[in-house]
């Protein structure tokens, strides 16, 4: 006969916690960082209380035992006799006001066992009702995940919490100069004051015609982004080896060719050796996988911990988790998943794509967005679509008048602000883009 599970929670805990409060309100300081709301607490008074001193708390007002009972007063009078003798009680129990951190972890250990126990309810249950154990397995995790960092399954919240959030963003977007790039700066000058900048959860879509160099102009953001964050790279088209390779042409201004073979002269040898090393201080990671799910993705992110931008090389490539016969389903499916990793994460993803063949069929081929491959709704989830467009490309004899230096960055969507594009120089030989300004190499 199986033993019945009980919550565990640890009662002096609580009460101590809230007795230190009400003698000392600088506790509360201290305490908001382990215990940020009442579901912390497992005895329902307890909660009422601690509740109370939050919302106290935000609103600026004094916190004591006459205030805090004159707030409880004012949303409950029935148990007026009760409340004032258990505060009472409160103040009495406390061992040491010093020790309130101790206790207040005491209270978040306990919380954690209580979520561990519902989880392996739900996880009982989702047994029961679900066969795919990819989806099973990606659920476990990602509760598994919010415990560990200390989030939980949000409710409804009421419009004068969120405010307040929303004041404290835009005052600490105030505090920034105008000019300045308020997600992580993608290293392109131009693109990142018309996106402003790789911002959280948002999806990014990045999409051309094969040949374009959609791979590199990525790699050269994953590049700059690595210098100062973290950054993971999933590529299912191309080997570890071979974007290694692509990143020291790019980065080295070795062309491509050469460094296949390994053919190269006194100065390249120098010049891949001086890249090897400042390669070697990036904080980026490379997963070549073939065919993996965005479930399998989601976990190794959360795995390393600490990543800032995720880019994936390329949707098409990416299987589903679910058996879908339907091709336009499907990519619909891992497009919506994708969107909802980088809000889970709240992280920036860049996902390449390919582009149909309408556009080679206009006399015209500059790319626009009903030419994105396979699902209407790869436009639809992407917070950002991005189009390169190099008119060098399709010019068919060297007496036309074209820059073949020349590609247009085209920010066809952004839910931020304009779409509009952006010119960019483009060297052939190391797939390499560059600014304008910094077109010039040595």
């Amino acid at each position: 006969m199986s033993k019945e599970i009980t919550s565990p929670y640890n009662q002096e805990a609580e009460q101590s916690v809230l007795g230190a409060i009400i003698l000392d309100a600088s506790c509360l300081n201290s305490v908001i960082e382990i215990l940020p709301n009442s579901s912390f607490f497992y005895v329902p008074i307890n909660k009422l209380i601690y509740d109370t001193i939050l919302e106290m708390f935000s609103s600026g007002l004094k916190i004591d035992y006459v205030t805090i009972l004159n707030e409880i007063y004012e949303k409950d009078s029935t148990k007026k006799n009760e409340i004032k003798n258990y505060m009472l009680d409160l103040v009495k129990i406390v061992p040491s006001i010093s020790r309130t951190v101790s206790y207040a972890k005491i209270i978040k250990e306990k919380y954690e066992l209580r979520c561990l126990i519902n989880l392996a309810n739900q996880i009982l249950q989702e047994s029961s009702q679900n066969e795919n154990i990819e989806q099973l397995l990606e659920f476990v995790e990602r509760k598994i995940f919010e415990i560990r960092s200390g989030k939980e399954s949000q409710s409804l919240i009421k419009i004068k919490d969120i405010l307040l959030e929303t004041f404290e963003r835009l005052d600490k977007l105030n505090e920034k100069s105008q000019t300045d790039i308020l997600g992580i700066p993608c290293g392109f000058r131009d693109l990142d004051l018309v996106i402003t900048g790789l911002n959280e959860s948002d999806l990014i879509l990045l999409a051309a015609r094969p040949g374009m160099g959609k791979t590199s102009f990525a790699l050269g953001i994953a590049k700059n982004v690595s210098e100062k964050f973290k950054t993971a790279i999933f590529s299912l088209e191309m080997s570890k080896e071979q974007l290694a390779s692509r990143l020291l042409s790019i980065e080295g201004n070795i062309p491509g060719n050469k460094l296949r073979r390994g053919h190269l002269e006194p100065d390249e040898w120098m010049r891949l050796t001086e890249t090897s090393g400042r390669f070697s201080d990036l904080d980026l990671y490379i997963d070549d996988t073939a065919g993996i799910t965005v479930q399998e993705m989601k976990a190794k992110i959360r795995r390393l911990g600490g990543v800032k931008l995720v880019l994936i090389d390329y949707l098409q490539l990416i299987s589903s988790s679910r058996k879908i016969d339907n091709r336009v389903q499907e990519i619909s499916e891992i497009t919506r998943q994708l969107k909802i990793m980088a809000k889970e994460l709240n992280i920036p993803i860049i996902c390449l794509s390919q582009l149909s063949r309408a556009s080679e069929q206009r006399s015209d081929h500059r790319p626009v967005l009903s030419d994105l491959r396979d699902s209407g709704s790869i436009e639809q989830d992407a917070d950002i679509v991005i189009m390169l467009y190099r008119p060098g490309y399709y010019s068919e004899s060297a007496d036309e008048k074209i820059d073949q230096s020349e590609c247009e960055c085209i920010v066809a969507k952004n839910r931020h602000g304009e779409t509009r594009t952006i010119m960019l120089h483009w060297r052939a030989d190391c797939t390499k883009f560059s600014s304008l300004e910094m077109s010039e190499e040595p």
